[in-house]
């Protein structure tokens, strides 16, 4: 019998491996439905969906490898990371999906929760008020208006896998929708910096790094609590908690 593999496990959803064959299992159904349906309309390589069971989803392993992983250095070639950068751009180049997405907040909407997070953090001893201060002023550029594109919603590199240069699937759907795509560009870079200039030539369009830079301060200030309180190390070596010190 194949071993069962926890790939990750906290209170919102579980994701399993067995054999070739990953189980994701989500207490909020829509989350599994948005999933299935961003994969068939995405124009990148997709994991084949094996079967569902409320709430568990079956998919098959991808080949190949993940492109990477947060906090270890990526040992994927440059011509790897062009190509991911390929295909986020497909993507986003692809027609808007027919739901709003998850993550669609208006500028002041995302500056309340940012600010009010930004005070737990300090509040609650968790990060030094200098460095929530600092993070805080470069997150403003991310608080702007922007049109929306067929977005990922969660591009975490561990998200996109490659053969040697190819790349083979992107999994983990469930955030899709329309969403910004230099969140997309800036999730996908968090703590691989090194990495963006490979990334937007593969894109090949113009970026507004400064738009970049402030997602991922945006992005890890909103995390770090949530990361701390699941169980997970936000701060551990080139994750979210060295991103924001790395703006000082």
């Amino acid at each position: 019998m194949d071993e069962v593999k926890v790939v990750v496990a906290h209170s919102e959803r579980a994701t399993l491996r067995v054999g070739d064959v990953f189980l994701k299992v989500d207490a909020d159904q829509a989350h599994i439905d948005v999933e299935v349906e961003a994969m068939v309309l995405a124009p990148v390589p997709t994991p084949e969906v094996l079967w569902r069971k409320p709430p568990v989803l079956a998919i098959a392993a991808l080949p190949g490898t993940a492109l990477g992983r947060l906090g270890e250095p990526s040992t994927a070639s440059p011509a790897a990371w062009a190509a991911a950068g390929a295909a986020i751009r497909e993507l986003h180049e692809a027609p808007l999906p027919p739901w709003p997405g998850r993550r669609r907040r208006n500028p002041e909407e995302l500056a309340a929760e940012l600010d009010g997070e930004c005070e737990l953090l300090v509040t609650n001893g968790i990060l030094p008020a200098d460095l929530v201060t600092r993070n805080r002023q470069v997150a403003e550029a991310a608080i702007r208006p922007w049109t929306p594109v067929f977005a990922h919603g969660d591009l975490q590199i561990e998200h996109v896998f490659v053969d040697g240069d190819e790349v083979t699937g992107i999994i983990d759907w469930s955030e899709a929708g329309r969403g910004d795509a230099l969140f997309d560009l800036a999730t996908f870079t968090l703590g691989h910096q090194e990495h963006l200039g490979d990334v937007i030539a593969g894109y090949g369009a113009d970026v507004d790094l400064d738009v970049i830079h402030a997602w991922w301060s945006l992005r890890s200030l909103l995390g770090v609590r949530w990361l701390v309180e699941h169980g997970f190390d936000a701060f551990a070596p080139g994750c979210e908690v060295d991103v924001l010190r790395s703006r000082m």
